[in-house]
C-alpha cells in the first residue's frame, strides 16, 4: 500500500486529526470557561483579549444569559416596587444585580462572579447567588459571604428617579 505525502489537496492523517483535537479542545474550554486567567487573579472581568484571527472566547454564562449583551447607560431597569426590601433582581441582559438592602436604598453590582465569571443567578436569603460554584455576596455590600470566589462584587452605577431604575 503506498504512503499518502501530506499537501494542501492530501493532508496527512496526522495533520487532520490534530485539527480536529485542537478545534475539539477550544469548543471544550469555551464551553467550561475558556482559559483559567481569573482563577489566580480573581478579576472580576473577563481578560481582555489580544487582536487574532481567533474567535472570542466566551464568559461562561447561566441559560438566562444572552450572548453579545451588556450594561447600556440610561436603560431602564426596573420599577422600585419589583426590587424587594432585603433582596433584589438580576439582569443578565446588563449584567447587573439591583437590590434593596433596606427600605428605600438601592444598590447595583456586577451580576459577573468575581470567581469565574458566570453570571449570577438569584438573589435570595440576604445573598446574591452565583449557580456555576455556589459563591455567595451580601446583598449589603456585594461581599463575599461563601466561597470559593475571593473578592466582592464591584458596585454599578445605577439611578433612581420617581419610582424607575435606570443604569448609570
Amino acid at each position: 500500500m503506498p504512503h499518502a505525502s501530506a499537501s494542501p489537496a492530501n493532508p496527512a492523517r496526522r495533520t487532520v486529526v490534530a485539527t480536529a483535537g485542537a478545534a475539539g479542545l477550544t469548543a471544550a474550554l469555551a464551553a467550561c470557561g475558556g482559559s483559567g486567567g481569573n482563577k489566580k487573579s480573581g478579576a472580576s472581568q473577563p481578560a481582555t483579549q489580544q487582536p487574532s484571527a481567533q474567535a472570542p472566547a466566551q464568559p461562561p454564562a447561566t441559560s438566562s444569559a444572552q450572548p453579545g449583551t451588556s450594561k447600556k447607560p440610561g436603560a431602564v431597569l426596573a420599577k422600585t416596587s419589583e426590587i424587594p426590601v432585603g433582596g433584589g433582581k438580576v439582569f443578565p441582559e446588563h449584567k447587573v444585580v439591583v437590590v434593596q438592602p433596606a427600605r428605600g436604598t438601592f444598590k447595583a453590582f456586577s451580576a459577573v462572579c468575581t470567581h469565574e465569571g458566570c453570571v449570577v443567578s438569584k438573589v435570595a436569603a440576604g445573598t446574591i447567588d452565583c449557580p456555576c460554584h455556589g459563591s455567595k455576596f451580601a446583598v449589603a455590600d456585594g461581599g463575599v459571604q461563601h466561597g470559593p470566589a475571593r473578592k466582592p462584587l464591584p458596585p454599578e452605577r445605577i439611578s433612581v428617579s420617581g419610582d424607575s431604575i435606570t443604569l448609570g
